[in-house]
């Protein structure tokens, strides 16, 4: 079992040491790929210095775990604002007055008709 958290810990400081040396010469932006490659790196980390009581270990660890979380957390996609229908105008009833002031829907228009 102790060969399991040796493995663990030699693979945590590859991922980190990888993950580091790839965004400073340029080869990997630091994004998804750098974040995740940090997070597990630091989670080896906490289960090898655990093991071995290495506190101080864990507990920075710990806090590069959170802050890789955090940062792949803050990647996500927003989430798109619910559709909401649009309404639809009142159907008006056919006593009442357009803007116009005619009388609409009973087919009168309130317009004058003056005998020639």
């Amino acid at each position: 079992m102790e060969l399991l958290w040796e493995i663990a810990g030699w693979t945590g400081a590859a991922a980190i040491l990888s993950a580091y040396l790839a965004v400073s010469m340029g080869w990997l932006k630091a994004g998804r790929t750098f974040q995740t490659a940090n997070l597990l790196g630091a989670s080896a980390f906490v289960l090898n210095g655990a093991v071995h009581q290495a506190r101080p270990s864990v507990a920075a660890n710990v806090a590069w775990f959170l802050i890789s979380a955090i940062a792949l957390l803050r990647m996500r996609p927003a989430r798109a604002a619910p559709v909401v229908p649009a309404a639809t105008p009142p159907t008006p009833s056919p006593d009442t007055h357009d803007t116009a002031g005619r009388l609409t829907g009973a087919g009168i228009s309130g317009e004058c008709v003056h005998d020639q």
